[in-house]
């Protein structure tokens, strides 16, 4: 295989695959017949297009493929899904005409139809992450804490109710969206933030800009609803500083090292109006309270202030994550012991990445340093970005010196 043969079929399972798969889940309502379609379209890329060449448009191309596949299994034509895929049978020619416009984006419907109320509620969000953005039940068993196993079963579970239930596939009106509008933020969210339990906040780039497009989506969609304003005002914040999270060896840079002459100043600015606009309605809620904390900490802001912040939204959304930043938040104001002390309390001995790598430095800073090794050590071992090891062995191996 050559490298751009692989190169295309990477850049379409990236950038496309969430697409393309609810476009066939919505033609054929069965989002389980819609991955294996696109699964085999993916597999035969790779077996012709080093022969073939790539097509003008890979994105058609596994489009007609995948659904010529959907129609053989509808149709019970079981034969001709053994035979190879035939570049001159197939017309070649004609899918590299089809325009890439052409392809319908159905991803928001596909994300109501995963918040549908007849689905499990514990499927809904995960469903999402899995259909939409591609990850694996491994990764999302990991954010929610619970074992790949039982994730698996509820994936599985969630799309054969999918397809008994007849959910259609549309964008529900406005007496619907509710019931269903919590989940598909906390997807949205999830999408950018799945990494940062297991990485030190390093969202994946796919993920990270999946997030991006559909969290503007939702804006579009609910223009009126603060909490989409406030989770794109998040996300857009946090992805503005992507350029700076490495230095030019690849090294991890924390935030407040960071050179911010490269951050992405129109992603701040529109990060900035939509915090405004969910300001206006006057309704607080947890991804706007987040989107404050990282405006906050871009203008140097006031530590005590921020620390109001965190504790306002560890009160509304106590999680994981809002546990370790309130005990960074009160380390600041307050001294490394009283940090420790709301880690002790909130988040305990629990396997999440952030916390140990806090507690590590928090113990450093009060010269406990066989305890901050141990929590560092552990740190680490919860790490899976090479330069989040690195930036966080340094700091182990400084404590010796």
């Amino acid at each position: 295989m050559t490298d751009a043969v692989r190169r295309a079929a990477e850049a379409a399972a990236r950038t496309s695959y969430g697409r393309l798969l609810a476009l066939l889940a919505a033609r054929c309502g069965d989002v389980a017949l819609a991955e294996d379609a696109l699964a085999d379209a993916f597999e035969r890329a790779l077996r012709t297009w080093p022969v073939g060449g790539v097509p003008a448009d890979p994105d058609a191309w596994l489009s007609t493929v995948a659904r010529n596949r959907v129609r053989d299994v509808v149709t019970g034509a079981a034969a001709r899904r053994t035979v190879a895929l035939d570049p001159q049978h197939h017309d070649p020619g004609l899918l590299d005409r089809i325009e890439p416009g052409t392809l319908e984006d159905r991803r928001l419907e596909l994300m109501f139809v995963c918040a549908h109320p007849a689905v499990d509620p514990a499927a809904r969000t995960p469903l999402m992450l899995n259909t939409l953005l591609g990850c694996t039940a491994e990764q999302i068993a990991g954010a929610f804490a619970v074992p790949k196993s039982t994730m698996a079963a509820r994936l599985t579970r969630a799309k054969k109710r999918i397809r008994q239930a007849r959910i259609p596939f549309r964008v529900p009106d406005r007496a619907e969206l509710p019931a269903r509008i919590d989940a598909v933020l906390e997807a949205v969210y999830g999408a950018f933030a799945i990494d940062w339990h297991t990485t030190g906040r390093e969202p994946r780039e796919s993920l990270a800009g999946e997030a991006l497009y559909l969290a503007e989506v939702l804006t579009e969609v609910l223009p009126d609803d603060p909490e989409a304003h406030g989770l794109a005002a998040l996300i857009e914040l946090c992805t503005a500083r992507a350029p700076a999270r490495r230095d030019a060896e690849g090294r991890y840079v924390p935030l407040e090292q960071q050179d911010r002459a490269v951050w992405d100043a129109e992603l701040i600015a529109r990060g900035h109006e939509h915090l405004r606009r969910a300001h206006l309605f006057a309704t607080l809620g947890r991804y706007q309270l987040e989107a404050a904390i990282q405006a906050a900490e871009g203008a140097d802001a006031d530590p005590a202030v921020l620390l109001d912040i965190h504790r306002a939204l560890h009160r509304l959304a106590p999680t994981l994550g809002s546990a370790t930043s309130l005990a960074a938040a009160v380390a600041r104001v307050d001294g490394p012991a009283a940090g420790l002390a709301v880690l002790d309390l909130e988040v305990g001995e629990q396997a999440f990445q952030p916390a140990w790598a806090t507690r590590a430095h928090l113990c450093a800073a009060l010269g406990r340093n066989e305890e901050a090794h141990a929590a560092y050590t552990r740190a680490i071992d919860l790490s899976h970005g090479a330069a989040e090891r690195g930036f966080l062995a340094e700091a182990r191996d400084a404590l010796r010196r």
